[in-house]
């Protein structure tokens, strides 16, 4: 047998440092949190404000946080199980659901902070680039930056669709056109007609209808939500237009009233002291009763 070097000799080892623990499961983009969290020294204290955007299988999370020592502050928080309450009751993870939950988070945020009456954003849906500007004498539109963590910022993604949701209810988010649906790589043209069907559902609609011609089976299993709840192709687009409308009528969060939970004991009481005493006066008693019960037999 040849000679083998030893790569992982006891040198490596004793230099070995472990990555962060959230590195490890995979969760943070360290190089990125990095560049989103620290602020510039000449700002001092301000918070760094991010948009936190994440997808599951059933929900979508959009929150606005910013970084501590201690850790990471939520000012505010919109998830996209909250759209039945404005009229959108399936579909709640796709593109136009995404841009729901942003405007959601905006209007409650601006809400918060009492701009939500300075700072409309773009009541119309038209799909096109749309930035808040200060408006002099009032305070300054809320600034802050996407983050959307681990995900592919590939064309088309839902995070942008939550972000330009963002835009349109009066945030300040840094962004471009490039990444929305519509816009054509090769051509550097953006279509925001194509754009604007996707935030009110139109693709899905117009997949409902081709789907309704050729194969009803399908259909029938693959929007079977959509039927169970009356949601038809003709539908889709007033639905999305009102729950917009219903969003910035009333964006503030209802907390559910607290239930009265009566907690149930698996062991005895303790006793306070006068029980006690009481209880071994009684079993003296009992005791001397017995006694002279015996004596006089």
């Amino acid at each position: 047998m040849g000679f083998v070097k030893v790569v992982k000799s006891k040198s490596y080892f004793k230099r070995y440092q472990v990555k962060y623990r959230r590195r490890r499961e995979g969760k943070t983009d360290y190089f990125a949190r990095k560049r989103l969290v620290i602020q510039d020294k000449n700002k001092y204290n301000t918070p760094k404000y991010r948009m936190i955007v994440r997808f599951s299988n059933r929900d979508i999370v959009c929150q606005i946080a910013y970084a501590k020592i201690e850790g990471d502050v939520i000012v505010c928080a919109a998830y996209s199980h909250e759209l039945p309450k404005y009229g959108v009751s399936v579909g709640l993870t796709n593109y136009a659901a995404a841009y729901c939950t942003g405007l959601l988070l905006a209007r409650r945020l601006l809400n918060k902070f009492s701009l939500d009456k300075v700072y409309e954003g773009q009541v119309e849906v038209t799909g096109e680039e749309f930035n808040v500007e200060s408006i002099d004498g009032q305070p300054g539109v809320f600034s802050c930056y996407l983050d959307a963590g681990l995900t592919r910022t590939t064309t088309g993604n839902k995070v942008f669709g939550a972000l330009k949701g963002a835009v349109d209810g009066g945030l300040s988010i840094p962004h471009s056109t490039k990444r929305f649906p519509g816009y054509d790589s090769e051509s550097k043209e953006f279509n925001a007609e194509v754009h604007r069907k996707h935030i009110l559902g139109l693709n899905i609609s117009e997949y409902m209808s081709y789907l309704m011609e050729e194969d009803e089976e399908v259909y029938k299993k693959q929007f079977s939500r959509y039927i169970k709840n009356g949601v038809t192709p003709e539908s889709v687009e007033g639905m999305y237009k009102k729950a917009h409308a219903a969003i910035r009528e009333n964006p503030v969060h209802e907390k559910k009233p607290q239930r009265e939970i009566k907690k149930k004991r698996w062991n005895r009481k303790k006793l306070t002291l006068a029980q006690r005493k009481d209880r071994v006066a009684q079993k003296k008693a009992s005791f001397l009763r017995a006694q002279e019960a015996a004596d006089d037999e």
